[in-house]
């Protein structure tokens, strides 16, 4: 009997699948046996003191389900509940305050069941209608506590921004609960340039920007506010630090749960490989979005074997590279049998994002014929999203010339290190490459 190619992936997927419930579970990144240290984000810290920070304020906040204590219990739950919060309003990005629109959603404006708090639709929102919306709720402190995950075009460090600008308008203060950069400290990739920002990259900062949320609004406030608003948040801007974080710190060695920050980013690997494997929404290769593995499975129906052969030679630093096969039920090629790879971590300390996509990207321009850029109709001007996502058009056309990995990522060297310089006076933590 013979089988076709779509029937012979689906008998290895099942046979594959009997295999790991028979025999020992099989191993995970995530089970890497590495130190792991008590981390303590600003939020649980604000908790422990009764949130001494936001006594007499009238508050909203900015968060999503990341924004829990300790016990996992949502942080508006838990300032409803203790009575020594004025919970005025919760503004809802990307995703939604709760968490159930996917990518490019939100949940709109609700009254919270939970809380009887109501819920502002922020995402997308302007600085406009963001202090529309905090004069409306009569706010006069926002607090923002979202665990973002150290990649420039993950949206939610631009609604912070957006909230520093709206919270400047309606004379209100910002408060951040800071929380650790799950990728660690160490600034890496291609700068944002003034002439493709976007809501994926609103800023000229770099790719991964090896801050927390609570040094951005820092440098935010210094580099920024300024030029857009005429003046600085300044003594209004308070951050409540993590306690036992430093730079070389990855998610695993925390000792803290990871929650997922948008539907897309179910491990802390995922959040490691994707400053660089991001880059592929920006081409006719799915980025894994309609599997269990997003970013982390990378392919197409034209990919075959010698795309991860070619990765594996490459001794890319931090990763190796699986030859694999999967079926999107969403997005890019759904219902198609994909060839490709699974990303797999080896050493977080040694792993470079943006080196990663670039090592990618490369690879599968020269090995694959159909390899494309997807562009977008609706940006006439700038039509190639790859752009946006890296800043300028430099990267897109080096591929296209031929360019190695190494001369791609040597051309953003010089700006990476005056980016570096830049960001010193807001740094909060130590150690690791500052």
């Amino acid at each position: 009997m013979s089988l076709d190619r779509r029937q012979l992936f689906a008998a290895s997927a099942l046979g594959a699948a009997a295999t790991a419930v028979a025999g020992a579970p099989a191993a995970r990144a995530d089970d890497r046996h590495r130190p792991s240290r008590r981390v303590t984000p600003g939020a649980d810290r604000a908790a422990a003191s009764r949130w001494r920070v936001l006594a007499g304020r009238k508050v909203g906040v900015v968060t999503n389900p990341t924004g829990v204590l300790a016990n996992l219990h949502s942080i508006v739950d838990e300032m409803v509940d203790s009575g020594a919060v004025d919970v005025r309003a919760v503004f809802g990005p990307e995703h939604g305050f709760r968490g159930t629109a996917q990518a490019g959603g939100s949940e709109g404006t609700y009254t919270d069941e939970r809380t009887g708090v109501t819920v502002y639709d922020a995402y997308g929102a302007t600085a406009d209608s963001l202090t529309r919306m905090v004069r409306e709720a009569g706010v006069d402190t926002v607090v923002f506590d979202i665990q973002d995950v150290g990649a420039r075009f993950y949206t939610y460090i631009w609604t912070m921004y957006t909230a520093m600008r709206a919270a400047l308008r309606a004379g209100a203060d910002l408060v951040v609960l800071d929380r650790p950069n799950p990728i660690g400290g160490t600034a890496r990739g291609p700068m944002m340039t003034p002439a493709y920002t976007s809501g994926v990259g609103a800023k000229e900062i770099v790719q991964a920007h090896g801050m927390t949320v609570g040094e951005l609004a820092r440098f935010f406030d210094g580099e920024f506010l300024e030029a857009d608003e005429g003046r600085t948040l300044g003594d209004a801007l308070e951050v409540v630090q993590v306690a036992g974080w430093s730079r070389e710190t990855v998610f695993a060695d925390t000792g803290l749960t990871w929650v997922l920050p948008s539907p897309n980013m179910p491990t802390p690997d995922t959040a490691l490989v994707y400053p660089g494997t991001c880059l592929f929404e920006g081409t006719n290769l799915s980025e894994g979005r309609g599997t269990t593995r997003p970013f982390e499975l990378v392919g197409a129906p034209f990919v075959d074997h010698r795309w991860a052969e070619r990765l594996v030679a490459r001794d890319v630093p931090g990763v190796t590279f699986r030859e694999a096969y999967f079926n999107p039920v969403a997005s890019k090629f759904t219902g198609e049998v994909c060839g490709g790879v699974q990303v797999h971590v080896t050493d977080p300390g040694r792993l470079d994002g943006p080196r990663l996509g670039a090592e990618m990207l490369v690879a599968a321009k020269a090995l694959h014929p159909e390899f494309a850029w997807r562009k977008d109709s609706y940006d006439p001007q700038r039509p190639y999203w790859v752009d946006k996502l890296t800043g300028s058009t430099r990267l897109r056309e080096m591929v296209d010339a031929g360019a190695s990995a190494d001369e791609v990522v040597g051309a953003w060297r010089s700006e990476l290190a005056a980016f570096e310089r830049r960001r010193r006076p807001y740094l909060l933590y130590r150690g690791g490459h500052r």
